[in-house]
């Protein structure tokens, strides 16, 4: 711990306190936000969760409480190694939120951010038109998408599937942790090539998609995260290009994919202008996501032919 962190054990002393100082040192600093937390004082509600084993609602609650002095310790060692190392504070508790629920995270998996989440609180309507029996979240990672779908659809099967060992292995740990694993499976696939026979109606995916110009300009904090999560090639459809051709041999007759390709949307303008993707709004914020469906996919499947 630095000596200027240090002193703040002696002069900082309720939660309040602690919460609009570290909302000031991180919005002082050279850091960047975005994953899981939009600004320094959600990252400041998160470090102080996870030093007091409060809740959000709860911190709010206790906020003139006093801190125990190893607390203080804590919180300064913690909001030191934010400000000095760039680790995104979510790596640094070990917890995330997506879709108000909470994952384990590490550096083996991305840390949960995607606009997905509206779309499962919502239970994808429109899009749907019946009730998804089986769904498939390609590219799990942490299992995030998976569990949630499970959540708002609760008769599903869901399968989380990635081709990374060390992110099902933290897929799996949430999986059992949300007491699901009768009803989602975690699955090593490279795609879908170890999915054969198997029919979804919801495909949902958050695949790899920063093109080479993006991965190039990432902020130090992308750094901690797995780049086979992030890079995905020149425009960034390396990944997506493989979904869009193999996503309607795994789609029940009504069935739809939702993807999420960031940036990279302006690349598949250029490369598919006539495919009829519905790129969808958020009101939390967020763009780069489309839904199609099956018979879409299919009427152009020449347009993803390798």
């Amino acid at each position: 711990m630095t000596h200027q962190y240090s002193q703040l054990t002696d002069e900082l002393h309720t939660i309040a306190d602690w919460q609009r100082y570290i909302t000031s040192a991180l919005h002082g600093s050279d850091v960047y936000f975005g994953h899981g937390a939009a600004n320094g004082w959600e990252e400041g509600l998160l470090l102080l969760s996870a030093v007091t084993a409060l809740s959000f609602p709860e911190l709010h609650e206790s906020r003139e409480c006093r801190l125990t002095s190893d607390e203080k310790s804590q919180l300064a060692a913690l909001l030191n190694r934010r400000i000095r190392d760039k680790i995104p504070a979510a790596y640094l508790v070990h917890k995330a939120w997506f879709a108000d629920l909470p994952f384990y995270v590490d550096e083996r998996v991305l840390v949960p951010r995607s606009p997905i989440a509206e779309l499962i609180q919502q239970r994808f309507a429109p899009w749907l038109i019946n009730e998804p029996e089986h769904i498939l979240d390609l590219c799990t990672g942490s299992g995030c998408i998976a569990i949630a779908c499970a959540y708002a659809f609760a008769d599903a099967q869901v399968d989380a599937a990635d081709i990374s060992l060390d992110a099902l292995a933290v897929a799996r740990m949430n999986i059992e942790e949300h007491g699901l694993s009768h009803r989602v499976e975690a699955i090593e696939s490279d795609g879908m090539n170890a999915l054969q026979g198997r029919v979804y109606d919801l495909i949902v995916t958050n695949p790899p998609y920063v093109d080479a110009e993006d991965m190039g300009d990432l902020p130090d904090e992308y750094h901690h995260e797995p780049e086979l999560g992030l890079a995905a090639g020149e425009d960034g459809l390396d990944l997506v290009r493989r979904i869009l051709r193999d996503a309607p041999a795994h789609l029940s007759e009504q069935g739809i994919l939702i993807c999420e390709v960031g940036n990279s949307m302006v690349h598949m303008h250029e490369l598919w202008p006539d495919v009829p993707f519905v790129w969808l709004d958020f009101e939390h914020g967020g763009d780069g996501v489309f839904a199609i469906n099956r018979q879409q996919l299919l009427a152009h499947a020449n347009a993803f032919a390798d």
